[in-house]
């Protein structure tokens, strides 16, 4: 039976500048770091109060076939991967914090049915959504367009 989700990757362009954006500017700290041979490394950070779940940070490559590390770098140097959702308790706050610190946004701070929303960029291009949650409703939705 499944109990969790444990792990998720994320496709960056460079490990070390990677970690140093989701643990310095994010505020996530190392998981595994790893290196298995001199072609691979295992690279994981995590969020304090859920240590229960890494982000795997990580590089196309091999065993992807050539074609797909081709198109995948490509989209990343498009900036047109996704990353992940973050919950945040103030979106505002964490938007100005955050802006502080240099990161790219792509979407400033939005009310939304569900909350306030925001989209980043980390420093591989990939979009990083901020979310400050409400409860919400179906009906909240009927005249909703996310464009």
């Amino acid at each position: 039976m499944i109990t969790n989700v444990s792990i998720v990757s994320v496709w960056v362009t460079d490990l070390d500048e990677a970690l140093a954006f989701y643990t310095d500017v994010l505020g996530f700290e190392l998981g595994d770091d790893v290196t298995f041979g001199p072609d691979y490394r295992w690279l994981t950070v995590r969020h304090a109060d859920h240590p229960e779940l890494h982000l795997h940070l990580t590089t196309p490559g091999p065993p992807l076939s050539e074609e797909l590390i081709g198109a995948m770098r490509r989209a990343q140097a498009e900036g047109g991967l996704p990353g992940v959702g973050l919950t945040v308790d103030d979106c505002k706050a964490t938007h100005a914090e955050l802006v502080a610190k240099g990161v790219e946004f792509l979407q400033e701070p939005q009310d939304r049915p569900y909350g306030v929303e925001a989209v980043m960029r980390d420093n591989s291009g990939n979009w990083i959504v901020l979310v400050e949650q409400k409860p919400y409703a179906e009906a909240d939705f009927a005249d909703f367009n996310p464009e």
